[in-house]
């Protein structure tokens, strides 16, 4: 691909996830000049070993991709989550969810990250107003009081008003802001596979606290389930290296005969957990989203919805200035973005590591406290149904994209 000397642009996104290709949409299709830059070459992500894992994609999520019109690219690999049965190891309380308590919309959709990966990259592709830059990073960036400069390490300078971390939770870009972080190893990894079974899941999502970690089930087309199975770090070595009946009877001794016989298919994947907050989602000129954010613990299927949520907020602040007519990098735009967003993550992040810690006591009385805990949500129709669409995404201050479920052009 061949550049000029300096290329302007009104926004650069650095790093092409999930999370990131969906805010260049969203401002692109807004009718912005609109960059992005990725260290890999986007087709490696379409590569089945470049990403084993699913997301729960929340309803509010859903919508978003719908409003940038992403959705209708992957609806037909996207198994809707009818009802979620969460668990306390063997102890007889449970917490169920039926999507009828709270309307006639699923819960939420599981979708393997490949499939959303290629609905991105197809919307993107119609966008000529959208660059993509592949297979580069960045070498240095530079802020004066109107713009930012990214320089590449293949020589290319792009300028733009602003300038959007989303390089993940290690962001070569909050470093070079110098943006502190919180951050912390959990001493667990997630092991992640799919199965495939002989009963039908029925958009049954399973999550059991077990000593080791959470272990969840989530459903998925074609009669498969994906498998998030966390346990200490030193031990993860212990299963990976089963053969494939001995794995596959590790699995079947904790999913248990709901789901008939199982067979393990495609590779073993194994992820460390970690935690991780910025100090600051914004500098001068900067604005940081997705896990370059915030990377919060896997036991409640949140964190990609946390990005998401970021992209429908930011992209609405950045469009209403951009259809102004105004600077859409100034501190007013980023501060209000900062303000939005940050409570919402931070309560996510403490929820899931207080669960983390909590289920991770295997002491009687303490299994008997949480036990009785999942009885008391159980029991109260209000407090149940606030959760079921808290984990929807429709509980607090939603951008418009999510509430008129109407969409960007």
């Amino acid at each position: 691909m061949k550049h000029s000397n300096l290329q302007q642009f009104d926004v650069i996104i650095n790093g092409a996830g999930m999370v990131g290709m969906s805010l260049a949409i969203a401002l692109a299709r807004a009718g912005m000049q609109v960059a992005i830059v990725d260290k890999t070459t986007l087709g490696d992500q379409l590569l089945p070993e470049f990403d084993g894992r699913v997301s729960a994609i929340a309803y509010g999520s859903k919508c978003i991709l719908d409003g940038i019109g992403v959705w209708a690219g992957m609806a037909a690999h996207a198994e809707p989550i009818l009802d979620i049965r969460v668990s306390d190891g063997g102890m007889p309380f449970f917490l169920h969810y039926d999507h009828k308590d709270v309307g006639n919309a699923p819960l939420g959709f599981i979708v393997e990250n490949r499939h959303t990966r290629v609905a991105l990259q197809q919307a993107a592709a119609l966008l000529p107003n959208l660059t993509l830059v592949e297979n580069q990073s960045p070498l240095s960036m530079e802020r004066d009081e109107a713009s930012v400069t990214l320089r590449l390490h293949d020589g290319v300078a792009m300028r733009a008003r602003l300038l959007v971390a989303s390089d993940g939770k290690h962001s070569a870009i909050r470093e070079m802001a110098a943006i502190k972080t919180l951050h912390w190893h959990y001493q667990q990894t997630a092991i992640v596979c799919t199965i495939s079974h002989e009963k039908p899941h029925n958009g049954l999502a399973q999550e059991r606290f077990l000593p080791a970690g959470p272990f969840a089930v989530l459903p998925m087309c074609a009669n498969r389930s994906s498998l998030v199975w966390v346990e200490p770090q030193d031990r993860v070595s212990i299963y990976l290296e089963l053969n494939a009946e001995e794995f596959s009877q590790e699995i079947q001794e904790r999913v248990g005969d709901y789901l008939g016989k199982i067979t393990v298919v495609g590779p073993r994947f194994s992820y460390p957990l970690s935690l991780m907050h910025a100090n600051s989602y914004i500098g001068h000129r900067l604005a940081l989203i997705g896990d370059a954010a915030h990377a919060i613990h896997p036991i409640a299927g949140q964190g990609v919805n946390l990005g998401f949520r970021d992209v429908g907020v930011l992209s609405e602040l950045i469009i209403d200035r951009f259809r102004l007519g105004l600077d859409v990098g100034t501190e007013d735009v980023l501060f209000g973005y900062q303000r939005w967003r940050r409570f919402d993550n931070v309560t996510m992040l403490a929820v899931t590591d207080g669960l983390n810690r909590l289920f991770g006591v295997n002491i009687l009385p303490v299994r008997l406290v949480r036990g009785l805990g999942l009885w008391a949500v159980a029991s109260m129709p209000p407090l149940k149904k606030f959760l079921m669409r808290h984990a929807m995404g429709l509980v607090g201050d939603l951008p418009k994209i999510v509430k008129e479920n109407k969409p960007i052009n």
